[in-house]
């Protein structure tokens, strides 16, 4: 229900856009997410948004340089990436809580998850 695109292979410093598109439901009511999980790494948290888009939360390593956004009309998240650096590189997933205006505190407690797109920062 949830598909993620827009990853690829970029420089340093370059600049990416992932989308996540949902379908079958909608998640206007639920806080959306993005996850990266890099080869021998446990996945970690990216960003959230919820469900008005009035609130967002990043991870420290990504503050400044990715922004979350969603267009609920179109049921669609997206998660700018500037300034990419080569420790971004990473499957991007996308996620989504099922519960209605809740956020939740961690990845278990997302019950949609998209299939992931690579990115890939060379240096």
């Amino acid at each position: 229900q949830l598909q993620a695109s827009g990853g690829g292979l970029v420089q340093a410093g370059g600049s990416l856009r992932l989308s996540c598109a949902a379908s079958g439901r909608t998640f206007s009511a639920n806080t959306m997410g993005w996850f990266r999980q890099a080869p021998g790494k446990e996945r970690e948290f990216v960003a959230h948004i919820t469900w008005g888009g009035s609130s967002t939360n990043y991870a420290d390593s990504v503050k400044g340089r990715f922004t979350i956004s969603r267009d609920n009309a179109k049921n669609t998240v997206i998660l700018q990436m500037n300034s990419l650096k080569p420790e971004d590189t990473a499957v991007y997933y996308c996620a989504a809580s099922a519960h209605d205006y809740y956020t939740p505190n961690s990845a278990h407690e997302y019950d949609y998850w998209g299939q992931g797109t690579q990115v890939t920062v060379s240096s």
